[in-house]
């Protein structure tokens, strides 16, 4: 059995992006360029995954302490590198949009099950938050990891973040009736 380290995993991605960059290496000093071109680029995604990762352990529980000593920096210096901006405010749409926090990787999905089933959809997120909207149809919602597509008529939702990617799908009901507050959807 052969084991793979993370580097190798790394390259073997990079292949699969370019995959005729090894060939031009071995032929044009310019293709150097595009290599470093391509690392740049992967280097910020893991810049960027790396963000996310942090966000997703404080949303966690974990403290700035634990995440300063598994960066190998200090609680200070991991808080002033990875402190999130502050969570979105709704938009003027007030009773038809919502931002539903603090939320966890642990309640998260309960809570959208929830406020779905009062028409509220997922049309955003961030670390400890998800921006709803709501229409007359019961909503189902999805988390699958690494932007896996579960198949079927989901809709993503945004991006991903980080190994996280939702998805959220009207069904043939009518919403709940009733207008429960954010605060209900976090408790209830």
């Amino acid at each position: 059995m052969t084991h793979h380290t993370l580097r190798d995993h790394l390259t073997a991605a990079l292949d699969a992006a370019e995959p005729d960059l090894a060939g031009r290496l071995e032929q044009d000093p310019r293709a150097y360029l595009d290599l470093v071109s391509l690392v740049r680029d992967a280097s910020g995604a893991t810049d960027a995954m790396l963000r996310d990762a942090v966000a997703s352990a404080r949303a966690a529980g974990c403290t700035w302490n634990d995440l300063g000593g598994v960066l190998g920096m200090s609680r200070q210096a991991a808080q002033q590198r990875f402190a999130p901006a502050t969570e979105p405010a709704p938009d003027d749409r007030a009773r038809d949009s919502a931002v539903l926090a603090p939320l966890t990787a642990f309640n998260e999905m309960r809570v959208l099950a929830r406020a779905g089933r009062y028409g509220w959809h997922c049309v955003g997120y961030g670390a400890g938050y998800h921006v709803v909207e709501r229409d007359d149809r019961q909503w189902e919602h999805l988390r699958t990891s690494f932007g896996r597509h579960p198949g079927g008529d989901w809709q993503r939702v945004g991006q991903g973040w980080g190994w996280w990617a939702y998805w959220a799908r009207p069904t043939d009901l009518p919403r709940l009736p009733g207008d429960p507050s954010v605060a209900a959807f976090l408790v209830g």
